[in-house]
């Protein structure tokens, strides 16, 4: 039974895991089978892996997993260890001595925190990558938990969440996965008008971010894919105030599940499928601030 959470979209498996001395973690999204993926990447200061490869016109087709990492730059070695172990498992392009995984990968900074930053030449991001992959279910939890274990949301704690509708209109499911690390305040309802020029957290460019995932088992082509994803970038809007900062790397994916023999969805089913995923990111960025159940 569907439980309102990221993993009612069946074939998605989500792993998570923190280093309470660093105050961060890694989250994985890992399909049972290779998934379309698009992105939208909006705010000053993003930091991402393979997103070029996401574009409509480029090459692959599908793609094997997805990457949340808190660590700054630091994070995106994350990927690197998904990608190893997926290889290892058999999964990837059929190319060279060795199959090779395509793993896009996003990041928000945590590294001021308060945690133990002196890692020297390991940061724990492989460690951590590692676990997550080898933990992953469908379990999907909210609040500090993977990525989202050293994030903060405005003035207060951030963290991860997850919501998911079934359209009523096609019977497909949508869902959100959201690590908050946001700049601005989230809020439960209309944010007051002095929210415009609140500043929360002290203005330094490229040190926050909110990044995540909606997804669906509505077969989409990569370009609709990316559409979905900037029609979910505004259920962003609609929960955090401000949005889209220099000061944020807001970054988006948009998975489909649906296997590639199926049609892509008309224009008007994907317009819906957008407005749903949107209602979907906001439930999940209170839950991950701890505004809503």
């Amino acid at each position: 039974m569907a439980e309102d959470r990221f993993t009612d979209v069946a074939g998605l498996k989500v792993g998570h895991a923190h280093d309470d001395r660093v105050r961060t973690g890694v989250t994985v999204i890992l399909p049972d089978a290779p998934v379309v993926i698009g992105v939208d990447v909006r705010g000053g200061g993003p930091g991402t892996r393979e997103t070029d490869a996401l574009a409509p016109h480029t090459l692959v087709e599908r793609f094997h997993g997805l990457v949340l990492s808190g660590g700054s730059a630091f994070g995106l070695g994350a990927a690197d260890m998904v990608a190893a172990w997926l290889s290892e498992k058999g999964i990837g392009l059929p190319v060279g001595g060795r199959p090779v995984p395509v793993v896009p990968a996003a990041i928000l900074f945590d590294l001021s925190n308060g945690g133990d930053k002196n890692w020297g030449l390991e940061p724990p991001y492989r460690r951590l990558a590692l676990t997550a992959c080898e933990s992953a279910g469908a379990g999907c939890p909210h609040g500090p938990v993977g990525a989202g274990f050293g994030a903060r949301a405005g003035s207060r704690p951030g963290g991860i969440g997850s919501a998911s509708v079934v359209c009523p209109r096609t019977g497909w499911r949508v869902a959100a996965l959201i690590a908050v690390n946001s700049f601005g305040e989230v809020y439960a309802g209309e944010p007051p008008v002095e929210a415009a020029v609140a500043l929360p957290k002290v203005p330094i460019p490229g040190t926050n971010t909110t990044i995540g995932a909606v997804a669906t088992d509505a077969p989409l082509t990569k370009a609709q894919a990316q559409k979905l994803a900037q029609m979910a970038q505004d259920g962003l809007a609609r929960a955090i105030r401000p949005i889209h900062t220099p000061f944020d790397g807001d970054t988006l994916f948009a998975l489909s599940t649906a296997g590639p023999e199926q049609a892509a969805v008309a224009p008007l089913d994907l317009a819906v499928l957008g407005t749903l995923a949107a209602d979907c990111v906001v439930r999940a960025v209170r839950r991950a601030a701890g505004l809503a159940a």
